[in-house]
């Protein structure tokens, strides 16, 4: 993975801060902190992003009951469709 240098500027008790956090937490270097900060904010967005999505979902329309044959009958459509759009030019 390639690194590519941002520099910021923090208030002296925010550089502090972090600077605390890597000594406390075992990071070698306040890059790697912030690394690790940006990984669990992208993590948490892309939960978020799932939950909304499986909100929508459920709140879609009426329920239906999900079976072994509801899942066989979706797994052929898909091979289907999959198929139909293979013999595509």
């Amino acid at each position: 993975m390639a690194l590519a240098s941002l520099n910021i500027s923090l208030p002296q008790a925010l550089k502090d801060y972090v600077e605390s956090q890597v000594t406390e937490c075992g990071y070698s270097t306040p890059s790697e902190y912030l690394r690790e900060l940006l990984r669990q904010d992208q993590q948490r967005r892309a939960d978020d992003k799932l939950t909304g999505l499986l909100l929508e979902g459920l709140n879609s329309g009426q329920p239906i009951e999900v079976t072994p044959e509801y899942w066989e009958k979706k797994r052929r459509q898909l091979v289907e469709r999959h198929l139909e759009r293979s013999k595509k030019p």
